[in-house]
């Protein structure tokens, strides 16, 4: 089975959120309290779904209202266009985009999000297409993050505490270092393979607060933040393009 067949993909996606993604191929909304829909994961609602996860102990925010499964239009949520094959690249130097360093997903497959025109800010934010070790003007830098709804609570419990058992900050983390965010990486298994996964972003400069481990960020989302407020706080902040795959 190829690592882009829906199956492994549809696998990723439970994965990063911790509920069940399966096939549909409406363009049904995401289901509310008062609506009968069938709940959809989008690009809107994934960084929300797999990032925010668990990671205020005092259910401040959480995964999104999504009882045991969501569904995925595939064509709506890929763009194969741009998907990269990374597991052949051996040159892991340090990059740039957005004037920060960037760390090549090296051994990884990218599986492409569709986000071109998704923003009403354009798509200056994603900068250009192609292998490149210099930034573009007006890019974001990017950002891997690699926990769960079921284990977002590690990442606020052991690398991100500095002196005194304070975490830097309630929000969401990532980081620019690949290697640092695949100790944060889910596994799974399907057909006999077993995959890491880990979602690669983009980060809003003027949102993101650099931690004391320099190579870990915070998009900070305040105690006490309204789910309306976290929701426009996540679209102008971090922005999921990819999803990472690696064979172990």
């Amino acid at each position: 089975m190829s690592i882009t067949d829906q199956e492994v993909i549809l696998k990723a996606l439970s994965v990063l959120t911790g509920v069940t993604a399966k096939p549909h191929t409406s363009n049904s909304s995401f289901r509310s309290k008062s609506s009968n829909s069938k709940p959809q994961l989008d690009i809107y609602n994934l960084i929300p779904t797999a990032l925010l996860g668990q990671n205020d102990p005092q259910g401040g925010y959480r995964c999104m209202d999504l009882e045991k499964e969501v569904f995925v239009n595939m064509t709506e949520l890929l763009d194969p266009r741009y998907d990269y094959d990374f597991r052949n690249v051996t040159n892991n130097s340090l990059c740039q985009r957005g004037g920060e360093p960037y760390k090549r997903p090296c051994g990884w497959y990218r599986i492409a999000l569709k986000v071109l025109n998704k923003y009403p800010d354009g798509n200056v934010w994603l900068g250009t297409d192609g292998m490149r070790e210099h930034s573009v003007a007006g890019e974001w830098p990017v950002s891997y993050h690699g926990t769960s709804c079921t284990g977002a609570e590690g990442i606020a419990s052991s690398s991100y505490k500095p002196g005194g058992g304070q975490i830097y900050g309630r929000g969401i983390y990532s980081t620019y270092d690949i290697e640092e965010a695949c100790s944060y990486s889910k596994q799974f298994t399907k057909n006999g393979k077993t995959y890491n996964v880990i979602l690669q972003n983009r980060v809003n400069p003027k949102m993101r607060k650099q931690c004391e481990k320099k190579e870990y960020w915070l998009i900070e989302i305040p105690e006490g933040t309204t789910s309306d407020k976290e929701k426009e706080i996540v679209e102008k902040s971090i922005r999921p393009y990819g999803i990472l795959l690696k064979e172990v």
